[in-house]
């Protein structure tokens, strides 16, 4: 009795095998065509598209420079003296004029004393010679004196003249040096402090002068850059087709950014390209120009500069983030009418006011894929939204 019912066991459960999958086979079957419908119909994954903007622009080209002082001076002794006094304060901006060093005085004071009376004595003396001289000629005329003596005497007279003449520069040379011995600002800036005090003899000269301080203007101020020969050679074709004018020939207006700075407020003029290019760094040099009335920009500070980089012109322009990278080239994904991706190839420019400059490869009508580019694949369908409608 065990023995036939554990055989027909085994054929019971291949009964209900075959049951259960006997009713399970129409509903099984209902599902799967339910579901391929909705693979059938889908049209791809959804992106954004917009049209790229089109509008008249010029380039600005950036270049990394530091600030100059338009005047750097340094202050010299003119004359050899003990100094006795220093009129400034270290780090103080002084006018044109100021005093900022005395040397003592006295002994200048007493050589123009000196020169004034060899000048008095010089006067004396050529006025006696002239008086000779006159006198002489008269008598020669008379034939009451040869004309040795004539002559002498205009000799006299000559030499009393240069006599005079050397006297009168001895006592301007003397004035000079007295007034050498007030160290004066050249020009209005911002002092350093005193390499010298007070007490220390210190020695003049135009070779050689003990250097008392530094000065520098404040305002305005140079923007001093380098340029490439490639933007050199640039600029070269632009000033000759027409585009734009030679930085030689016109002050182009010039934006420069401080190193904390996010965007670039600070406006001026290119005043100077420079007549040949650096052999060992193929650079121009240039610089530029800015009024500095608050003193916020400092000799030797950095800074970013924009400077025109072309002719006005219209640009094709896109959002920086629509742009894909294969390898060495760039391209976008574009709808078509028909809703299907197509991957275009395009040439950067710069980005201006906050978007890609597109050389070459895209017009004004084109859709451009500007969201959910991960999901696209070219030739394929997609599900395209207007940006302005998302």
């Amino acid at each position: 009795m065990t023995k036939i019912a554990s055989k027909a066991i085994p054929y019971a459960v291949a009964a209900a095998a075959g049951a259960l999958a006997v009713a399970l086979w129409p509903h099984n079957s209902t599902d799967a065509a339910a579901s391929a419908e909705p693979l059938a119909e889908q049209a791809g994954p959804t992106v954004t598209v917009a049209h790229p903007t089109v509008k008249p622009i010029v380039e600005w080209d950036e270049y990394t420079g530091r600030f100059e002082a338009v005047e750097n001076v340094e202050i010299r002794a003119r004359v050899s003296g003990y100094l006795t006094e220093i009129a400034f304060e270290d780090g103080e901006i002084v006018a044109a004029g100021d005093l900022l060093f005395r040397v003592d005085p006295r002994p200048f004071q007493a050589a123009l004393l000196a020169a004034r009376a060899d000048l008095t004595s010089a006067e004396a003396a050529f006025r006696n010679a002239k008086d000779e001289a006159e006198r002489g000629e008269r008598l020669l005329a008379r034939r009451a004196l040869s004309e040795e003596e004539a002559g002498r005497r205009v000799r006299e007279l000559l030499q009393a003249e240069a006599d005079r003449a050397a006297a009168e520069a001895a006592v301007t040379q003397a004035e000079l040096e007295l007034e050498f011995t007030e160290v004066r600002a050249p020009v209005a800036g911002r002092v350093s402090d005193d390499f010298v005090s007070v007490g220390n003899l210190i020695v003049g000269g135009a070779q050689g002068g003990t250097l008392l301080t530094t000065l520098v203007s404040i305002d305005p101020i140079h923007f001093e850059f380098t340029a490439s020969e490639a933007d050199y050679l640039k600029y070269a074709r632009l000033a000759r087709n027409g585009s734009r004018t030679s930085g030689r020939d016109a002050q182009h207006p010039v934006r420069v950014r401080l190193m904390d700075e996010d965007s670039f407020d600070h406006e001026g003029r290119l005043s100077f390209v420079d007549n040949r290019l650096d052999r060992s760094t193929a650079t121009v040099r240039g610089r530029a120009t800015l009024d500095n009335p608050s003193g916020l920009f400092a000799p030797g500070m950095f800074g970013r500069l924009q400077l025109i980089g072309s002719g006005e012109y219209e640009a094709v322009m896109i959002p920086d983030s629509a742009i894909q990278t294969d390898q060495s080239q760039k391209f976008v994904w574009l709808a078509s009418e028909e809703d299907v991706a197509e991957r275009r190839t395009v040439e950067l420019g710069p980005i201006v006011e906050g978007l890609r400059v597109i050389r070459s490869g895209l017009s004004g009508t084109d859709r451009v894929i500007v969201s959910g580019t991960q999901f696209v694949r070219a030739n394929a369908p997609v599900v395209a939204v207007d940006a302005d409608s998302a």
